[in-house]
């Protein structure tokens, strides 16, 4: 039975922790794995549009001597032309493995469920595993460790939020996650990474006043506005203001780092100073994303 990859719970924490320190080591030493995945083809489903996301899989598995394939689904959604039932089982008589950046979670379930090939969230409006995996990477890289760092997240209860919450709690981080009210992460992933923060010693702090933020050793956001949403950055900017992630805020935490998984919009989520600054981890996230989602595959594929 294949083993999929949909919201980052599927590992233990020592296999997370395990699969963190293969990223770092597929980036130092590429040459090992440059035939890992030899005879291997993905088929990559795309809903939503992507720079950071098709890049890295489609380089990351032309690294590892795998061939991908994008299939774009922008204009005409998984399940509409034919069932996602028949659509999964036909590629998985053709390609070893499936990545969909998707608009609903059930897309990817009903996909998994029917696919006997391994399936992996490259993004839904619930979940960013992939994401949350590559920002733990670049944690562990800047601290040289991952259990007690305090994560500050400030802006929109997104779907990065949610991934945040989930590994840096069963990695024994101290998450923070600022909102305005009624913006918060839903309850449902709140009240998973709360039962792991419990179990492995990290902790899951909710607050919608900034100055309850407290000390913190890196601060992460992202857009106010996620792909799909109804609004503007406009409307939503008179509400989220407080939460920019600016050079003050960095001063008053007392963070070293600044993080976002971009695309940015600059001096609304995250001021251009910042942005542009030494202190920000931005690229070395982006970067992170190819080699995270290549130690992903040669641990879906027992390949390392």
């Amino acid at each position: 039975m294949a083993m999929h990859y949909l919201t980052g719970l599927e590992f233990s924490p020592a296999e997370t922790e395990s699969l963190i320190d293969l990223a770092i080591r597929t980036k130092q030493q590429p040459e090992a794995f440059a035939t890992a995945l030899k005879g291997h083809s993905f088929a990559l489903l795309f809903e939503k549009p992507s720079l950071r996301t098709r890049v890295s899989f489609e380089v990351g598995i032309t690294r590892l001597g795998g061939h991908s394939l994008y299939i774009d689904h922008k204009d005409e959604r998984i399940g509409v032309r034919e069932a996602t039932k028949d659509y999964a089982k036909n590629l998985s008589v053709w390609v070893q493995g499936i990545v969909a950046r998707v608009y609903q979670h059930s897309t990817l379930t009903d996909l998994a469920q029917f696919a006997s090939v391994p399936v992996v969230n490259a993004l839904c409006e619930q979940l960013h595993p992939c994401q949350a995996l590559a920002d733990f990477v670049t944690i562990k890289e800047a601290f040289g460790q991952i259990k007690g760092i305090r994560l500050g997240y400030v802006g929109d209860g997104n779907n990065v939020s949610h991934s945040l919450l989930l590994l840096g709690a069963m990695l024994g981080a101290q998450v923070t996650v600022a909102t305005p009210a009624g913006r918060g992460p839903k309850a449902q992933w709140v009240e998973q990474a709360q039962v792991l923060a419990a179990a492995h010693g990290g902790s899951i702090k909710l607050i919608s006043k900034i100055s309850e933020m407290g000390q913190q050793d890196v601060l992460y956001t992202d857009t106010w506005l996620s792909m799909g949403c109804a609004g503007t950055l406009a409307e939503l900017q008179p509400q989220f203001a407080p939460f920019q992630l600016n050079e003050t805020l960095l001063v008053q935490t007392g963070a070293q780092y600044a993080m976002h998984c971009q695309p940015a919009h600059r001096d609304l989520e995250i001021s251009g100073a910042v942005m542009d600054s030494k202190l920000c981890l931005a690229l070395p996230q982006a970067e992170n994303r190819l080699h995270a989602q290549n130690a992903l595959l040669l641990k879906l594929f027992n390949k390392a």
